[in-house]
């Protein structure tokens, strides 16, 4: 519940530049990643704007895969302080993977089916069980 409440009251633009920070990455791998118009999105954010609903849920999809890498990190009892799941989930997203018939996550996160996969897919990686 509280996801949809931060999408419907829009995320503030500025937070893809504290993700892809965070990721260790270039702003434009994000907007290629999630088919988002670099323009807009760099308008919204020195404006100081919020990002729409669409919008919204894309970049949060992210965050929730770098929280959800996390989660799993430190539930595995094995957690490291070095661990950076932020930049593991850049990196993971870049990968081919078998599961996806040899693509990417990153070429899947456009859609919601997608990122439903993804974030399966994810999940899947703490086991070693892929479907």
């Amino acid at each position: 519940m509280q996801r949809i409440q931060i999408v419907r009251a829009r995320v503030p633009a500025s937070f893809v530049v504290t993700l892809t920070q965070r990721m260790q990455i270039p702003r434009e791998r994000l907007y290629s990643s999630l088919h988002l118009a670099r323009a807009t999105i760099d308008r919204k954010i020195k404006n100081r704007a919020r990002l729409s609903q669409d919008e919204s849920e894309h970049v949060l999809a992210i965050a929730r895969l770098v929280g959800q890498a996390d989660a799993m990190v430190q539930g595995s009892g094995v957690a490291s302080k070095d661990f950076d799941a932020a930049t593991w989930v850049a990196a993971w997203l870049q990968r081919p993977h078998p599961a996806l018939a040899g693509r990417a996550p990153a070429e899947l996160v456009d859609t919601a089916d997608g990122r439903n996969m993804v974030a399966d897919l994810l999940g899947q990686q703490q086991s070693g069980a892929y479907s």
